[in-house]
């Protein structure tokens, strides 16, 4: 059934049996992306006495016991409780359940063809995510409050890429981020495992600029963007198109700051 999506600009037509999932999919205790060398995502089946949770060793269903690190081990979403110490839950500060998303591809540039900032010195080796690069990427007129963000190259590596010092993603800098935020962008999705360089003397400059918390605060103030999110370790395959898509930001209801996630797109057509 198709079905009708209204803004302010306009109206839109999607067809809700088409999802475009741009997570990456969990595998415990299998090949899957981990940012700082944490330990993986595994999963064991519950044992107690005879009762084993796994019908391959005579159980009679499976249950497991997952264990994970949201932030690490996969696509995740994150809220301003990350960096502050009031203890925010994404289940309470994620409240729109869809939401106008742009969908660009950007080329990372080299740090030493770069003329933008970052809180820590850059490295000549980094790659840089850059309020340029965004700029030239944001050339639809339609109005829209999500942002995702594909970098090339988009090869599938990124579902079991291994990031730590010896192989930093690219990261934006603070110019980019700011950009970002100044043009109204609440739901930021990103195919790395940080918004901010993976290895920054913990400053998460980037993560500050976009929930507005002042740098090296860890208190929210009255300009504080509690609803807004970041959500990282995305895939978007290369027949995703660069485009405006409807985004259903789906998450655990999980009671802290982070979740595992899955967004899903859904493309549309002017009504």
């Amino acid at each position: 059934m198709i079905q009708t999506f209204r803004t302010h600009d306009g109206s839109y037509e999607f067809d809700p049996s088409k999802p475009i999932d741009i997570s990456i999919p969990l595998q415990f205790n299998g090949p899957q992306p981990n940012a700082y060398g944490v330990a993986p995502a595994t999963s064991v089946a519950c044992a107690a006495g005879e009762l084993v949770g796994d019908t391959r060793r005579g159980g009679s269903c499976n249950f497991e016991q997952y264990t994970l690190i949201p932030h690490c081990n996969g696509t995740h979403t994150e809220c301003v409780g990350h960096i502050t110490h009031e203890r925010l839950s994404i289940r309470d500060c994620l409240q729109d359940a869809l939401s106008l998303v742009l969908m660009v591809t950007v080329i990372p540039e080299k740090a030493t063809e770069a003329n933008e900032t970052y809180s820590v010195p850059i490295r000549a080796d980094d790659f840089l995510i850059t309020r340029n690069a965004i700029e030239r990427a944001l050339r639809f007129p339609t109005s829209f409050s999500a942002l995702v963000v594909r970098t090339d190259p988009n090869d599938l590596a990124k579902s079991v890429n291994k990031y730590d010092e010896t192989n930093v993603p690219p990261y934006f800098t603070n110019d980019a981020m700011q950009y970002i935020v100044d043009r109204g962008v609440k739901h930021l999705l990103v195919d790395i495992p940080s918004v901010d360089r993976l290895y920054d003397e913990g400053r998460l400059s980037n993560h500050r600029i976009f929930w507005n918390i002042e740098e090296g605060s860890f208190e929210m103030n009255t300009n504080t963007r509690r609803g807004a999110t970041i959500t990282e370790l995305i895939y978007v395959p290369d027949d995703v198109g660069d485009g405006v898509y409807l985004l259903n930001l789906q998450i655990a209801p999980f009671a802290s700051d982070a979740s595992p996630s899955r967004p899903v797109l859904f493309r549309l057509t002017e009504n």
